[in-house]
């Protein structure tokens, strides 16, 4: 699920322009504020909570966050938070498109660019070795790069739906009796969050289960049990 979708297709190259007049680069290429929030990522995976969009109101961070150009993270655009998400992120989809936002800007200082490098070797993630190494072997070439940003669109829109899939298949499996119902809301969770679900599809899709005639109180129970695995947002608005 990797070659095919970052190699040899079309794109414009990726330009990055982030906005460094309050948050100086120094000689290195990296920010304070971007060091800052490598150090609070790192926090947010050793205890497992989710990513938000700096100052995006409690919203959650998605692969299409850091694939889209056109928005602004402020201190995400360094790249020491990137390269954080790229070797931490359980979830491919996060981890690549982290990498590939990162490539943008990897030949700013020889630093930067031995960390991009480092990303292959350091990554959990085929994808992500992939990605470093068609970047690295062009010599960053942008052209290289854009076609390895299409890709990886494309990438995470494919992971999302066999997640997606893969949800509905449990479900099914679960109303027929052949899956533990424990079993079913754990993997409900990870799946959910390795999919990288919208949050208005997870908020929607755990409310029908838990108003569903067909799922069990017991179940429900064991899905109230997990609240503490979503978003503050999403908690709220489903115990409202």
């Amino acid at each position: 699920m990797t070659n095919e979708y970052l190699a040899d297709r079309h794109s414009q190259p990726v330009q990055s322009d982030p906005n460094q007049e309050k948050n100086p680069v120094n000689n290195l290429g990296i920010t304070q504020d971007g060091l800052k929030l490598a150090l609070d990522l790192k926090e947010s995976y050793q205890s497992k909570q989710p990513l938000m969009v700096p100052d995006g109101h409690n919203k959650l961070l998605m692969p299409e966050h850091l694939l889209n150009i056109d928005i602004d993270l402020q201190s995400l655009e360094d790249p020491l938070p990137l390269a954080m998400v790229a070797t931490r992120d359980p979830d491919s989809p996060m981890s690549v498109a982290a990498a590939v936002r990162m490539s943008a800007v990897a030949k700013r200082t020889p630093l930067i660019s031995e960390v991009f490098t480092m990303l292959g070797e350091t990554s959990k993630h085929p994808v992500v070795k992939q990605c470093v190494g068609l970047v690295t072997e062009s010599a960053f070439n942008p052209k290289i790069i854009g076609k390895v940003h299409s890709n990886a669109k494309q990438f995470v829109a494919l992971s999302r739906k066999r997640y997606t899939e893969a949800l509905k298949e449990n479900l099914r499996q679960l109303i027929d009796g052949n899956l533990d119902p424990r079993t079913f809301v754990g993997e409900f969770f990870e799946l959910s969050e390795a999919g990288n679900l919208r949050v208005d599809i997870r908020k929607r899709l755990i409310l029908g289960l838990l108003t569903s005639d067909t799922i069990r109180p017991s179940i429900k129970f064991l899905f109230l049990e997990n609240l503490e695995r979503l978003p503050a947002a999403i908690r709220l608005e489903i115990i409202n």
